[in-house]
């Protein structure tokens, strides 16, 4: 190989990860509407925003400019799916994403689960990431479960640990649950595979970055679960009639760029009706 044949591909190389780099920058925000064809009479609706996978050593959106998309929105409630970091370091970064989604002032709160790369922390470091969640007001849930009433209506908030890790417990998480419509909030999205005795009546998780770097395909995944192999790694997809969603994620794992995904921002409008089952849904 020449001299001016490795220096061209050591151009090309540069563009293209720079380009990739860029990509991590180039955040989306997706709305999706759950059940679209309820009335008002039905029920009530609520608009839920869905962050996942912050990594916030390789995140590529500041707080500030996070509150800049967002503050527009109509926003009811915050759900977080998990892998906000690894590394007890970032923890303090962490704190001003936290402000920011308290600032949105959501009338019922702020709900998140652990992901595998939060559990990378152990004993006190763990714990200083779980109470940092909850001195800004976040409820941290391991297999457990709240409600919340909107119009005299119950959603049940299920939270059920990372799946990845082995973490999950879908008896405790359901353990005396009362009738109402359930959103499950899950990081790992292979759980639903296993959740036929569960009811849900739509699923919010991440885990798998849209594959963060397809080529053409994120072949790379294949290790991390039947869903991959049944190529439902991002967006809205349904589990014998009931609906979920995988998000893309904000932040990047290893390298911080992508190929062939963007990371994103989700707010889900959620109808919740009487009839809580054969929900309908719609981006």
């Amino acid at each position: 190989m020449n001299k001016l044949l490795f220096v061209n591909i050591l151009i090309i190389l540069a563009i293209l990860i720079f380009k990739a780099y860029r990509n991590t920058q180039n955040i989306v925000l997706k709305k999706v509407k759950i059940n679209p064809k309820a009335n008002a009479e039905d029920g009530a609706m609520i608009n839920i925003l869905h962050l996942s996978d912050l990594h916030l050593e390789n995140i590529s959106i500041s707080a500030e400019r996070l509150y800049e998309r967002l503050k527009k929105e109509a926003i009811d409630l915050i759900a977080i799916t998990g892998d906000f970091l690894d590394r007890k370091r970032t923890i303090p970064k962490l704190i001003p994403y936290l402000e920011v989604l308290n600032k949105l002032n959501p009338k019922y709160g702020i709900y998140c689960v652990l992901g595998n790369h939060d559990y990378v922390l152990k004993g006190a470091n763990l714990q200083t990431l779980i109470d940092t969640l909850k001195q800004y007001n976040c409820h941290v849930m391991q297999n457990s479960h709240e409600s919340i009433y909107l119009q005299n209506q119950r959603l049940n908030i299920i939270g059920v640990d990372d799946f990845s890790t082995k973490r999950s417990d879908l008896s405790s998480s359901y353990k005396a649950i009362r009738p109402g419509m359930n959103l499950v909030l899950t990081h790992d999205p292979n759980i639903v595979l296993d959740m036929k005795k569960y009811p849900f009546d739509y699923l919010l998780a991440g885990h798998f970055h849209g594959g963060q770097i397809c080529y053409p395909k994120a072949y790379h995944l294949v290790k991390m679960g039947k869903l991959v192999r049944m190529n439902m790694i991002k967006g809205l997809h349904t589990q014998e009639g009931r609906p979920f969603y995988i998000s893309e994620g904000l932040g990047q794992t290893g390298i911080n760029i992508r190929v062939g995904s963007k990371p994103e921002i989700t707010i889900h409008q959620l109808a919740i009706t009487k009839k809580n089952n054969h929900l309908i849904a719609a981006i």
